[in-house]
């Protein structure tokens, strides 16, 4: 792998990192501006640009590798299938719970509303937050390892010389 591949994956590493970052950032502190529903608004609205963000690099990362551009669309599916259906997941989650939370939070800012029908949604919008988390963070890793594609037995067993 040449050092130019390098310095790109490197940039599109820190920049996912950052973004992970952010969005671990409004899921653990959105709850400190409920007082004020504008800013929690912009806060919503800001995280789910930033999960539309993390789906485009990941799917800028996986168009830029060797296995895509020879035309291998299918073994790279098959092996980040669960990373692209749990950000999507993630990214409907999230969007669905913020309109929800803001609905109900638009009107009486500080009014107590936690039903049971929402604290099993927020509940599960931050378990899904972790396995995202988990494998977004290592798909962005492996795409970026050249070791990977090299000892990757599902790529040997394409181009088999037997």
């Amino acid at each position: 792998m040449s050092t130019i591949n390098t310095k790109r994956y490197l940039v599109t590493i820190i920049i996912q990192y950052l973004v992970l970052f952010f969005d671990i950032f409004v899921n653990s502190f959105a709850t400190f501006s409920r007082a004020n529903p504008i800013n929690l608004l912009i806060l919503y609205v800001a995280q789910d640009i930033c999960l539309i963000m993390t789906i485009t690099l990941l799917l800028v990362n996986f168009f830029s590798t060797y296995i895509f551009q020879i035309g291998l669309i299918q073994l790279l599916y098959t092996k980040f299938r669960v990373t692209l259906i749990l950000c999507i997941i993630y990214m409907v989650l999230s969007i669905s719970l913020h309109t929800w939370d803001i609905k109900v939070h638009w009107s009486s800012p500080l009014k107590y509303y936690w039903t049971k029908d929402f604290h099993v949604f927020y509940s599960l919008h931050r378990g899904v937050a972790v396995l995202h988390y988990y494998f977004y963070k290592r798909a962005s890793l492996r795409i970026a390892d050249p070791r990977f594609y090299e000892s990757s037995t599902w790529i040997q067993s394409q181009f088999s010389l037997s």
